[in-house]
């Protein structure tokens, strides 16, 4: 079985247009190792992909939700379609492996990294919608992003959260350090841990510090709530 035909059985979603997709796994860093033509990465597939999911996440949430305010809507559609959760929705289907690199992204682990994944899972939402229209867009982000809301909702403000608990078990504050950056300067990444009394509980990645502290904050949370601690 290609690798074409594994993701769409992965997903569902039979392409008319199998080139929309291999464009959708197509990384910036392919396209300018072997100086092909910058409209061939997925780029500019993510650009609408992320429309479309905003736009399918706030009409999913506003049905969903029929008496909850504007303002809490907002926050709970940051924590269902921000890279961190995004990114954890594209290793579940195992999006991470059909990505088309260059050899230097690769070497460096850019399919592993939050941003990288994570604009791939657009760009694959931006591909279908391209070849199918709405429907199967909509159909696609309701089964693999908008679903386990209760754990996507810990990601919203997850270091107020994480500290509260901490402080209330422990009479001390968690601790977060940056533990490394990659990428070039237009696309960094970064990598953060946060710690208790000296014992790491969680870690994440992010294109900014705070983003990765964020998500390590989420990871740290989930583990307990998971834990019954």
């Amino acid at each position: 079985m290609d690798r074409i035909s594994e993701f769409e059985k992965i997903t569902g979603y039979v392409f008319k247009d199998k080139l929309l997709l291999r464009r959708a796994f197509t990384h910036s860093s392919y396209i300018n190792e072997h100086r092909l033509d910058r409209n061939d990465c997925n780029e500019r597939i993510e650009f609408l992909g992320d429309a479309v999911l905003e736009l399918v996440s706030s009409e999913f949430l506003f049905k969903k939700y029929p008496e909850m305010p504007e303002g809490e809507l907002t926050k709970l559609r940051a924590s269902l379609v921000c890279e961190p959760t995004l990114a954890i929705d594209a290793k579940e289907m195992d999006l991470s492996s059909f990505l088309i690199l260059g050899k230097g992204e690769d070497k460096t682990m850019g399919r592993y990294r939050d941003s990288v994944v994570s604009d791939a899972l657009e760009s694959v939402i931006g591909a279908i919608y391209l070849d199918g229209g709405l429907a199967p867009a909509r159909e696609f982000i309701t089964r693999f992003v908008l679903n386990d809301i209760e754990n996507k909702q810990l990601y919203h403000d997850a270091k107020t959260s994480l500290q509260e608990i901490i402080q209330n078990e422990y009479e001390t504050a968690p601790v977060y350090k940056i533990t490394g950056e990659s990428g070039p300067d237009h696309n960094k990444s970064f990598c953060a841990e946060v710690s208790v009394n000296g014992t790491v509980i969680g870690r994440g990645e992010g294109r900014t510090k705070k983003n990765a502290e964020q998500a390590a904050a989420f990871e740290a949370l989930k583990h307990i709530k998971e834990s019954g601690k």
